[in-house]
């Protein structure tokens, strides 16, 4: 696929991290962009650097928990720009949880940043991109983590598998409509937000290179994208390994 330009971008996350870099590295593609996060005066100075790289862009401080806010957000993207080609939906987070401490409602906190926030686009976003003749991408940007049951981060790994699960059924359902669907997982990509977690990092990446990588995925729309190839690698061989043994290397990582 040829470098994205000309196209609608809604990045949700966007305020810092991976969005906001995703978005400065777009800019220079003469794109027309919404961007969206809770945090007002980060998120306008991201709009601020959109423009000035030779794009357009609507920032919209909004909480992607909120249904009815997620919603209004797709909506004035269309009344902006008429259309939607490409979502990427990059809010979440995922704190250091040890299960022997948690309550319900720490779980149920988690699972809403991370699965209730991509619902909350999901379902607009497909009404919308139904309507378009080229239909669409959407992009979530999930986590290896999403792919097993991670030590110390267990609830963030359940809220990421299931947002993988939804978009894979998606995937397959609505590909006749022309709607296109890639989950990109990370590794560790060394933003602020996890810089003094103490959970073992092996193979952190910078949220620069990170933002290469999602760029990547959204011009070349894998199904999946996965890197570092070596976080990836890493958690690949984990998953064939009998169960034992795998849980064994997680323990011993979980305890450095």
């Amino acid at each position: 696929m040829a470098r994205i330009t000309d196209r609608t971008v809604l990045i949700v996350g966007a305020s810092s991290g991976i969005g906001a870099e995703v978005a400065r590295r777009l800019a220079h593609g003469a794109n027309r962009f919404v961007i969206t996060a809770r945090r007002a005066s980060e998120l306008a100075a991201v709009a601020q650097e959109i423009r000035a790289a030779g794009s357009a862009c609507l920032d919209i401080p909004a909480d992607a928990r909120n249904t009815q806010a997620a919603a209004d957000v797709v909506a004035a993207a269309v009344t902006e720009y008429g259309s939607v080609d490409i979502a990427l939906l990059n809010a979440g987070q995922g704190p250091p949880m040890s299960l022997d401490r948690v309550s319900v409602a720490d779980v149920a906190r988690i699972m809403a940043l991370n699965y209730d926030v991509v619902v909350n686009y999901l379902i607009p976003l497909i009404e919308q991109m139904r309507r378009q003749p080229d239909g669409g991408l959407i992009a979530h940007t999930n986590s290896l983590a999403g792919l097993m049951g991670i030590p110390r981060q267990g609830p963030y790994s359940a809220a990421k598998a299931a947002a993988r699960t939804l978009i894979d059924a998606a995937r397959v359902e609505l590909a006749p409509q022309g709607i296109r669907f890639t989950s990109i997982h990370p590794g560790f990509v060394a933003t602020e937000r996890i810089s003094g977690d103490g959970l073992p990092k092996p193979f952190q990446i910078s949220q620069e290179r990170a933002a290469r990588y999602v760029v990547h995925a959204l011009e070349k729309e894998p199904a999946q994208a996965y890197f570092p190839w070596p976080t990836a690698a890493l958690v690949h061989t984990l998953r064939a390994l009998p169960t034992p043994l795998s849980s064994l290397v997680l323990r011993k990582l979980a305890a450095r």
